[in-house]
């Protein structure tokens, strides 16, 4: 079990003292490892005059150049793991800066002195509720990662409400634009007048899946609220635009998830008590 203050050590297999750049910078918190990779494959990042390939390694310390501008380097190279909990609302986008102006997820996260905070996946626009953030590459890179397989839940109001010929329909699969999808689990929930709430299940993060699952049925999605990633759950009593850290159990805990290790998820709030 590790500590709060856990380091994360270097690959193995790397020849001594050298590691990979994406996993360095990941490391550093300067980004997920896919952003790292988009930087190289665009011949972004440079490194004592000589632009940078996938599969390259550095020595730690390295003066790395983004865009010709040097990248900002904490000063330890090992950084703390931490882990926030985010209530995001609506009207939030899951990006750093946007062309119009328009606020984002980020502007409401505590500053850090090292690394950066890295959004485990997006919410879109108008949808609500449960956003992590992490300081560590590599654990955002787990949880992101297709293959990991982590469930996902959503409170979702609709307008009217599903027959039981739909419900079975959206739990047995549909085919959408980028493949075949389904809810693992979908029960209503309870309603007033003409909206009506559901809660469901799906284990893939596929762009807005929610939200066009429910409208290849011709149901119009009014109100969608996550409520859980993996073994993460929104708190009750974290309000909408509210951030929470994991105290230094959970995050001792969760820094250890793997996906093959995942376990049947429970309705504990892991941030109880902070």
């Amino acid at each position: 079990m590790k500590s709060p203050g856990t380091r994360w050590p270097t690959d193995s297999a790397d020849p001594p003292g050298t590691v990979r750049v994406q996993k360095y910078l990941a490391h550093l918190g300067l980004g997920s490892r896919r952003e790292i990779e988009g930087w190289i494959r665009a011949g972004r990042l440079t490194s004592a005059g000589q632009v940078l390939a996938l599969g390259d390694r550095i020595n730690p310390g390295d003066l790395l150049f983004l865009d010709g501008r040097p990248l900002v380097r904490p000063r330890q190279v090992d950084i703390p793991l931490r882990i926030l909990l985010y209530h995001k609302p609506a009207g939030e986008l899951t990006t750093r800066r946007d062309p119009e102006g328009r606020p984002t997820v980020f502007e409401r996260l505590p500053r850090l002195r090292q690394g950066r905070w890295i959004a485990v996946g997006r919410l879109d626009f108008n949808s609500e509720g449960l956003l992590l953030f992490t300081t560590h590459g590599d654990l955002a890179r787990r949880l992101m990662h297709p293959s990991g397989g982590w469930v996902r839940e959503y409170r979702v109001r609709i307008r009217g409400r599903l027959a039981a010929a739909t419900e079975f329909v959206l739990r047995g699969g549909i085919d959408l634009e980028d493949g075949r999808a389904s809810f693992d689990e979908l029960e209503a929930v309870g309603g007033r007048g003409v909206n009506n709430w559901y809660r469901v299940v799906v284990h893939e993060g596929r762009n807005r899946l929610v939200r066009r699952l429910f409208e290849s049925q011709g149901c119009r999605v009014n109100r969608l609220i996550r409520t859980r990633y993996g073994p993460f759950v929104l708190p009750r009593d974290l309000g909408t635009g509210g951030v929470r850290e994991l105290g230094p159990e959970a995050v001792s805990d969760l820094a250890e998830v793997r996906p093959e290790d995942r376990a049947p998820v429970s309705r504990k709030d892991p941030a109880a008590g902070q």
